[in-house]
């Protein structure tokens, strides 16, 4: 991250106060975040911003919607946008993730065929992931989700 990039320093913070359980200040702080870079803002920005705030939400349907926004915007990031914030990122890696998070708040809604689509599309793009934490938490996460999927199918 540069040091100009003052809207990434506060997404930050907020994504520490989740990460800290203050997830109703942190729900305040990305809507203040949103409401002051606006729907044009660089998508970059947006796109983690809106990962991150429906992680907080308390309502299925609004954490949807904030996973609905990362995904619109991570189709806006251009070329290397995500590997100017820092080095090791490649906007290919966070398609694994924005399907998964959508595929589990389809399932939980009970729109098993949005779920669905959204988990094969999880696992279409997961080998942009390494052999580490990160790859194996997304995996685990599909795998997790395919099963309460199944579950949801045959009961």
């Amino acid at each position: 991250m540069t040091d100009q990039d003052a809207v990434m320093t506060e997404i930050a913070a907020a994504i520490e106060l989740s990460q800290g359980g203050h997830t109703a200040t942190a729900r305040e702080r990305f809507s203040a975040i949103w409401e002051e870079i606006g729907p044009a803002a660089d998508p970059f920005h947006r796109c983690v911003l809106a990962h991150h705030a429906a992680d907080v939400q308390a309502d299925v349907a609004d954490e949807l919607r904030w996973d609905l926004l990362a995904l619109e915007a991570a189709d806006q990031i251009g070329p290397g946008r995500a590997e100017e914030h820092h080095p090791s990122l490649a906007l290919a890696g966070f398609y694994p993730s924005l399907h998964l998070n959508l595929a589990d708040v389809y399932r939980r809604l009970g729109d098993r065929d949005r779920a669905g689509e959204h988990l094969d599309r999880a696992r279409e793009a997961i080998g942009t992931l390494g052999d580490d934490g990160y790859g194996r938490m997304i995996r685990d996460g599909i795998t997790r989700c395919a099963a309460r999927l199944a579950e949801t199918t045959d009961g």
